[in-house]
């Protein structure tokens, strides 16, 4: 069962999921969500002539992929506040999962900037949830559509954005060289607001 948390302090039934917007404080417990996945299939890119295509393929041994740690953000970003926004998953006093979006007026896009659930909370629909919670915040600013970068080896995710309505819309083979995810392509998906 989850529900979103309202100002006038409800209180929630013992394994509820409360989704709010994070507050000076939580850094810390949304730092640690371990995002790492282990999966049997990724998605190859395969070019062509006049393009590319993305197919699922199984994996003879599963891997385990634990993401580096994001770099510092440089606190000099003037970025407009309403631009950037995180919502949080809570189940009891622990943050569960979130999802941060960044709105961008100038082409009325929508970004999921990273979006993680901790692996003790996943298939309970709280990564739906904290996604339908992007969603909103993308009808409430005027977007045209909500994109996302994803890895090809995360299928996992990709198969859930798939279910939720996204679709492929680009790679960059480049976007990880000098990093520890060389080799991987990112995937670029989007879903109209429309």
């Amino acid at each position: 069962m989850a529900t979103t948390e309202h100002r006038t302090g409800t209180v929630h039934p013992e394994g509820t999921i409360v989704y709010r917007l994070a507050r000076l404080g939580d850094e810390e417990a949304v730092a640690a969500i371990d995002g790492s996945f282990t999966t049997d299939t990724i998605f190859e890119v395969t070019f062509t002539k006049d393009g590319f295509t993305v197919r699922s393929v199984r994996l003879d041994t599963p891997i385990h992929k634990v993401f580096p740690d994001d770099e510092p953000e440089d606190e000099s970003d003037e970025e407009d506040a309403d631009d950037e926004r995180t919502v949080v998953a809570v189940d009891g006093d622990d943050i569960c999962g979130f999802v941060v979006t960044e709105y961008n007026p100038w082409n009325r896009r929508l970004t999921v900037a990273d979006i993680e659930v901790a692996p003790t909370h996943r298939g309970r629909g709280i990564g739906r949830a904290l996604m339908n919670h992007a969603l909103e915040h993308a009808a409430e600013r005027g977007a045209g559509h909500v994109w996302l970068e994803v890895t090809n080896v995360n299928a996992p995710a990709i198969r859930a954005y798939q279910r939720m309505g996204f679709a492929f819309c680009g790679l960059d083979t480049s976007l990880y060289e000098g990093t520890e995810s060389a080799g991987e392509t990112a995937l670029y998906m989007r879903r109209s607001c429309s």
